[in-house]
């Protein structure tokens, strides 16, 4: 067996940095407060 949420199972999910916490990242915070105060849309970069 291979445990995939150990590494959530302790201490939640929300503010990890490990690079597998993929919705942690905030490289396109601004852009999208910018685009929402603004009304308009935003085209992302990367797409999951």
């Amino acid at each position: 067996r291979r445990p995939i949420y150990s590494k959530t199972a302790a201490y939640g999910h929300f503010g990890r940095e490990e690079p597998e916490f993929t919705w942690e990242a905030t490289e396109e915070a601004a852009e999208l407060r910018a685009a929402a105060e603004q009304g308009g849309a935003v085209s992302l970069s990367s797409t999951a």
